[in-house]
């Protein structure tokens, strides 16, 4: 309801049109018309404009701007402020265009309703703007609803897969951790960096193992598993891949889910840095804005055309956007990086 597609624009002028054209022959009949000049008599142009046409044209258009007054500008705010402005801006506008038709009327000598057959003017504008905003009320609720079942649905096809991969993850991780150990204590020291990737990885999953059984962990502990994480993909890709982290450090003891930006991040080198020769770099923003923590994590690979279809390429960014949807009411958010690259942000 925030959007008028043109379709809409169309049915609400038809809405008024058929209005318009009953009020003209209901006039037409109650001044004795159909006596005078039969059944088509009312269909005279000129009258049909002064009579009728032009009051439900400037209470179509009228319509309109109540929309984008009333609604659209205040479509963050409640719904009882939204109707509430636009009780008042139909009472403006009724009396506005009433006055505005009879003063018209007067100039051209045409004659209009008068004593109390005038409130009629009043009437009959006001049930119909209430009866179309009462109509857009009742579609944006049905829209809403519609959204709202169909993320119910997303969520618990979600749930069903997280609870198979938490029992999965709260055996494989431990059983991982222990065996890389191991591994770990068995290669000579003198293969140093063998054993500290081995270490790395084996924290790797034992911050997976916690993230399975913790809702929020600090912020400083996300940022060490990310660092270990990246660590291990430069030993991949080595000069290709440069890490840079802009973290307020006022920040650090914040909660936040775990394991909430390690996709973003694999998405960034999987998708947009592996399939350049060159490389590219990787940067992890966070900042505090409004008493709301701002994530940013941004490239310079290849980019994407298509926005929407990132999603269909892997479980990794769709999970993380229905999880900000669940927990926090707001979505990820994907943007062009400049020169070149991916911007991936998103606000809790």
């Amino acid at each position: 309801m925030n959007k008028l597609k043109s379709k809409e624009i169309l049915l609400i002028a038809a809405f008024y049109f058929v209005f318009s054209i009953i009020y003209r022959i209901v006039l037409w009949y109650n001044q004795g018309g159909y006596e005078d000049d039969g059944f088509w008599g009312w269909f005279n142009l000129k009258s049909y404009w002064f009579m009728s046409g032009m009051s439900y044209t400037l209470y179509f258009l009228s319509s309109i701007l109540i929309w984008f007054l009333g609604i659209k500008l205040l479509h963050k705010r409640s719904i009882r402020l939204q109707v509430f402005m636009v009780v008042i801006l139909v009472t403006v506008v009724i009396y506005l265009v009433r006055d505005i038709r009879y003063a018209i009327l007067d100039h051209y000598n045409i004659g209009h309703l008068t004593g109390t057959g005038a409130i009629w003017d009043w009437y009959i504008p006001s049930l119909l703007l209430l009866i179309q905003f009462g109509g857009f009320f009742a579609y944006n609720y049905h829209i809403e609803n519609q959204k709202k079942i169909k993320l119910e649905g997303e969520l618990r096809t979600a749930a069903l897969k997280s609870e198979l991969s938490a029992l999965k993850a709260q055996l494989n991780p431990h059983f991982l951790y222990n065996v890389f150990n191991t591994i770990s204590a068995s290669v000579p020291a003198k293969n140093e960096k063998t054993r500290r990737m081995i270490a790395e990885l084996s924290d790797l999953f034992r911050y997976q193992l916690k993230a399975s059984q913790v809702e929020k962990v600090p912020l400083h502990e996300e940022l060490e598993f990310i660092n270990k994480y990246l660590e291990l993909e430069k030993e991949r890709f080595q000069e290709r891949l440069n890490i840079q982290f802009d973290v307020d450090k006022d920040i650090m003891n914040e909660l936040i889910p775990p394991m909430l930006l390690q996709p973003l991040v694999e998405n960034s080198i999987k998708h947009g840095l592996s399939s350049l020769i060159e490389g590219g770099d990787v940067t992890v923003r966070i900042k505090r804005k409004d008493e709301k923590l701002f994530f940013e994590i941004s490239d310079t690979g290849i980019g994407v055309k298509d926005k929407e279809a990132v999603y269909e390429k892997g479980i990794g960014l769709t999970n993380t956007k229905l999880r900000l949807e669940k927990l926090y009411q707001t979505t990820l958010k994907l943007s062009d990086n400049y020169p070149r690259g991916l911007k991936i942000s998103f606000e809790i």
